[in-house]
């Protein structure tokens, strides 16, 4: 689990940077990363969900 929040951390590091960089500079590659790293984040997080409901079944 402690892998999987790292992976988490790095991913929303990831996502403000291409975020950022299609807002201030118009990087249309940049909102394509974004866009990709939003659906890993939502992927990432459905699993924490589920990891952190069976942590609190043990």
């Amino acid at each position: 689990m402690k892998n999987l929040v790292e992976k988490l951390h790095q991913d929303f590091a990831d996502f403000a940077k291409d975020a950022a960089a299609q807002i201030e500079n118009g990087n249309k590659a940049a909102g394509t990363r974004a866009r990709k790293i939003s659906l890993d984040i939502e992927k990432a997080l459905k699993e924490f969900r589920k990891k952190s409901i069976e942590a609190t079944k043990k």
